[in-house]
This record gives C-alpha cells, structure tokens and sequence, in this order.
C-alpha cells in the first residue's frame, strides 16, 4: 500500500509538547473506556440543534478523537477533574469538523436567516413576491448595498472541474483553464515523494495489528467503532493504537528532517 494519507497527516501536524508525565497506558485506556459514553451524550445533545442530514456516526467518531486528545493531555494535578476538561476536547472536536462541513461563515448565516425572515412576512402581508426596490426601501439601504448583502448570502453552486458546462462554446473544462496557486515546485514534490517512499519503508516494519489499523482507517476510510469491531477489541483500544502509531511515525519523521 501508499503511505499518502497517513504520510500528508504526519508532516502537517507536530507532537504536541506536553508539560508533565504521560498518563500510563493503563490509565489512557482506563480514561477512554470509562468516558465513551460521555462522547455519546455530547453528541446526541448537539444534534438536535443539527439539520437531520448529518451523520450522527460521523461526528461520533471525530468525538472519540476529541476524548482521545483529552485521555492524553489530561494531568491531574492541573485540571482536577477529567470530565469538564474531556467535554470541553469532545465538543471542541465536534464543532471544528461542523465549522469544516459548513461553507457559510456564522454571520453570513445569520444574515441569511434574518433575511429569509424578513422576505417571506414581506411576501405575507403584500400577498406577492417581493423585488428589490421593496426589500431596499424595507431595510432603508442602496441597491449597491443590497446586491452586496445578496452576494454574502447566496448558496454556492458546485461545479465540475473535470467536465464542460453547457453553456460552454468549447470543449475545455476548468480542470485545464484555471491554474493551480497552490500547486507544488517540482523539487517540493520530489522531496515530499521521498519522505512519503521512507514512511511506506517504516510502516512495512510495523507490527501487524498497528499497520492493519493504519490500513483501514486510512485506506479503507473506515470509522474506529467498525476497526474495533473487526478485531474484537474496544474502541478505546483502537483509539490508543492508531494515536500512538502515528505518533511513533511523526517522531521518525521530525528525526529524518531535523
């Protein structure tokens, strides 16, 4: 297999830098098992302020992650008690993959709403669609500034990169029209190539329940729950083995480019 995915993961993110002890394995998994039904209870409170079209199991298993980052950083003598301190990891996790979900910014959301309030008491109470003289004079502001709200407001088309529109006179798509800003120097790519052929080499040398885990998360795209499944064990022990595989990984790698 490639070692892309997991590859792209480790240069992007360095070892967080603790202060204190690791907790011992013992009480890491102790923490984790004790606690997932805390991941669960955040959750389904979240998701009733949620559109019914998010996935549930999804934000389930970003919130394992987030207990998982709380099981690791927890030190008891700084924060007296692991459950406000794990809520605070789960919910924050949550919301980062929500805020990654959502295309629209918290105001323009907002002014989204208050907008679509606004239209339909409008249409309402004049019986007819409303145009943009009446919305302006509604809101007492200049047809530049309405158009200028509008443009902050209006849904995003998806679009094809790869396949010409219709009302395209010639047969290019944007695939071959726009160019990539964020594209990579070649010797940025040949250096990225190399550093991902060294981690393929040290994951082959892994053990094989570590490399079958890293496998199927990141290959497969399977979720944690259905990993652990798999092997018969719980999902914290999965949770444990994949963050301490990539983080043995990332501290290889921080070793080759130091």
């Amino acid at each position: 297999m490639t070692a892309e995915p997991i590859a792209a993961e480790i240069v992007e993110f360095a070892p967080n830098q603790d202060v204190g002890p690791r907790p011992s394995s013992s009480n890491f998994e102790s923490l984790l098992e004790n606690h997932l039904s805390l991941v669960k209870s955040i959750v389904d409170r979240m998701k009733r302020q949620l559109p019914a079209r998010i996935d549930t199991e999804d934000l389930y298993s970003v919130g394992v992650t987030g207990l998982v980052a709380a099981a690791q950083n927890f030190r008891e003598t700084k924060n007296k008690s692991f459950i406000p301190y794990a809520s605070m990891r789960i919910r924050g996790a949550v919301l980062d993959e929500l805020r990654r979900m959502d295309w629209m910014s918290r105001s323009g959301r907002s002014k989204a709403k208050q907008l679509g309030i606004l239209i339909s008491r409008m249409e309402q109470e004049q019986g007819c669609a409303v145009g943009p003289e009446q919305l302006c004079e509604e809101l007492d502001i200049s047809e530049i500034e309405l158009n200028a709200l509008m443009d902050q407001v209006r849904p995003i088309k998806i679009i094809s990169l790869d396949v010409p529109e219709e009302w395209e006179e010639n047969e290019h798509s944007l695939h071959e029209i726009i160019p990539d800003e964020a594209g990579i120097s070649a010797f940025e790519s040949l250096e990225r190539k190399e550093l991902t052929e060294l981690i393929a080499e040290r994951i082959k040398q892994l053990p094989d329940v570590p490399k079958r885990v890293l496998a199927l998360y990141y290959y497969e795209g399977m979720k944690l729950a259905d990993i652990a499944a798999i092997f018969g064990l719980t999902e914290s022990r999965i949770c444990q083995i994949h963050t301490q595989t990539v983080a043995q990984l990332r501290s290889y790698v921080l070793n080759l480019i130091a």
